[in-house]
């Protein structure tokens, strides 16, 4: 969880000084330390510890939790409050770019150590970073739990070494005490004016893993996060870079590379493959971040579902996406053969990041006023200090754009895309089939006045609406001229909440003529499998064991069209993707043996 905030220290000073241009005199470290600290202070010790963690839904945390806290799912959106849910989107989003630096930028910074202790290690630095990343990734069909075993030892002995490096410059040259005043970081602005502006967007660097600490609310709960940071992470942290600043007074050349510089020669090369775990971690962090927001996706219907594999019997958070894998793989190797360098990719990186923040704190004064009921004083308070902090490196970063940071801007706008495609594309299918659909009080109706005949068993039909009548269901009766002498139609509902408690998740209500509707409701962080559910139930006495029914399904061919709805271009898209898609057979987990698949074409 501490992985991306804890690595920061490889690159935040020295990208604070290269990336300007900045001379590392005694009143520019002092100033560059002091908004280092006081950024760890206020953005992490307070918004995120203290007011963001507050923000659980149902124990869960991340910003496309925090947008459906914000805006129910299944709430008419209108105006100002969808304008809310397509900044949380695009929040979300920009993670899957900071996915493809975060790995990139951390493990080359990392192995970057190498040339500290000799120029020979040069040549092969970037080979190294991408044999690192390659092994990462094939590792992942293993599972966060295994991978993991030995993240918690690793992470205590690098914070150790973080806390024990800073000591021993601190003991060298006590003066750099003085940056924990908060007085050097306004010296700094007035000495520097613009120029000392535009340093915050490296300054930044030091709070990049604000989001993945909320993301991983779930996983650790609130208590645990807050004692971790206040006694471990957020000591060492200032510890090392107090340290770093140590260093710079007295030896300001070592402004190539503070954090490896302060380690004694024999120390350096233990010192990189520490680091390199440490930066391995952290990347571990938002690959897992990337599966779980991919999940919750999913689930709430942005986008089409994908194969995801539990790769824990105990931890129901912790899953595989072979596709996402694999693309952020060939993204990370890619950004380190097309930047060649941790400075380069430090310019693209923070842009992501700093937005997401932005976007977070705009949906917290909502939480704020709506769901913790704060007083116009304490919200206008909240909003006046943590979104100008939050807009000022924002606007520091913006500049970043032409020098690589377009690059988490254009990833976060493809992501867009997708998620808002998928959704209105589902919202639009719905209405199409809705249009050829019969309201099933007719369709009853229509039996009793002429019976079909029935045939033994139990079908189940599963259809995304629960007051209509099954497209599957009317184009079985077509062909087949018969019906089972029980019908089941199943619909399955996603909630606001990250899960659905097992005695709250089934409705089931007789429709008369042999006909049940049955609703299963699953939580954003839940993958549905109604086999099980089905398996507990029974209708009239009569068992629904999943190899005992018949399950029918609706599979449509989408054609787009010049109708109104959404541009044909976006159609296209959206048709594409749902080509793409894992068949619901699979996602589901039902038997192949007993599913029947009836096609029909949909003009959008």
């Amino acid at each position: 969880m501490y992985g991306d905030i804890g690595t920061s220290v490889l690159y935040a000073v020295r990208e604070s000084f290269h990336f300007y241009n900045l001379s590392p005199t005694p009143g520019n470290v002092l100033g560059v330390l002091s908004l280092i600290i006081w950024s760890l202070l206020l953005v992490i010790s307070i918004k995120y510890a203290i007011f963001v963690l507050r923000a659980d839904n149902h124990g869960e945390g991340g910003i496309l939790a925090l947008t459906a806290l914000v805006t129910p799912v299944r709430a008419s959106a209108r105006g100002g409050r969808r304008l809310l849910i397509l900044l949380g989107l695009f929040g979300t989003a920009l993670l899957y770019g900071d996915g493809m630096l975060t790995p990139a930028v951390t493990v080359l910074s990392a192995v970057e150590g190498l040339k500290v202790a000799t120029p020979l290690f040069d040549p092969y630095i970037i080979p190294t970073a991408i044999a690192i990343l390659v092994i990462l990734f094939l590792a992942q069909p293993r599972g966060t739990s295994k991978i993991g075993r030995v993240f918690g030892p690793v992470t205590v002995v690098w914070f150790a070494a973080l806390a024990a490096l800073g000591v021993s410059w601190i003991s060298r040259e006590p003066y750099v005490l003085q940056a924990l005043s908060p007085v050097h970081a306004v010296t700094f602005f007035t000495v520097n004016g613009w120029h000392g502006f535009l340093v915050l967007g490296s300054v930044f660097l030091a709070v990049t893993g604000g989001e993945a600490l909320y993301a991983d609310l779930g996983h650790f709960g609130r208590r645990p996060i807050r004692l971790a940071w206040y006694l471990v992470v957020l000591p060492a942290l200032v510890l090392n870079y107090l340290g770093q600043g140590a260093l710079l007074l007295m030896r300001p050349e070592a402004v190539e590379n503070p954090f490896f510089l302060m380690a004694p020669s024999w120390a350096v090369l233990p010192m990189v493959a520490l680091a390199t775990l440490a930066a391995v971690i952290a990347s571990q962090a938002l690959i897992t971040g990337a599966f779980s927001l991919t999940m919750q996706a999913v689930q709430l219907g942005y986008l089409p579902r994908v194969e995801i594999r539990h790769t824990s019997s105990r931890e129901s958070g912790q899953v595989y996406i072979p596709s996402i894998n694999w693309l952020l793989m060939a993204s990370c190797i890619g950004l380190v053969l097309g930047f060649r360098s941790s400075s380069n990719l430090a310019a693209a990186y923070g842009v992501a990041v700093t937005t997401t923040m932005v976007v977070t704190t705009l949906l917290m004064i909502v939480v704020l006023r709506e769901r913790f009921r704060w007083g116009s004083a304490a919200v206008l308070l909240f909003s006046s200090v943590f979104l100008a902090i939050d807009l000022a490196f924002w606007g520091a970063n913006i500049i970043k754009v032409p020098r690589g940071g377009w690059f988490p801007l254009v990833v976060g706008a493809l992501i867009f895309l997708l998620l808002t495609t998928w959704k209105a594309g589902r919202e639009l299918l719905a209405e199409r089939l809705g249009e050829r659909s019969l309201p099933f009080q007719l369709f009853l109706e229509g039996l009793e006045k002429s019976p079909i005949p029935r045939v033994r068993g139990t079908a189940v039909f599963m259809y995304g609406s629960a007051s209509g009548t099954p497209p599957a269901l009317l184009h079985s009766l077509k062909h087949y001229g018969v019906l089972h002498e029980r019908v089941l139609l199943l619909t399955i509902e996603t909630a606001e909440a990250p899960q659905v408690p097992r005695e709250e998740r089934a409705v089931l209500a007789e429709l008369g003529n042999g006909f049940y509707r049955l609703t299963l409701r699953y939580g954003f962080m839940e993958e549905p499998r109604p086999v099980d559910d089905l398996g507990s139930l029974d209708l009239d006495g009569h068992s629904l064991s999943p190899m005992k029914v018949s399950f029918f399904l609706g599979r449509e061919t989408l054609i787009p069209s010049r109708r109104k709805g959404m541009p044909v271009w976006r159609e296209h898209i959206f048709a594409t993707m749902s080509l793409n898609a894992r068949t619901a057979t699979s996602f589901f987990g039902l038997p192949p043996n007993r599913v029947v698949e009836l096609g029909t074409h949909v003009e959008l």
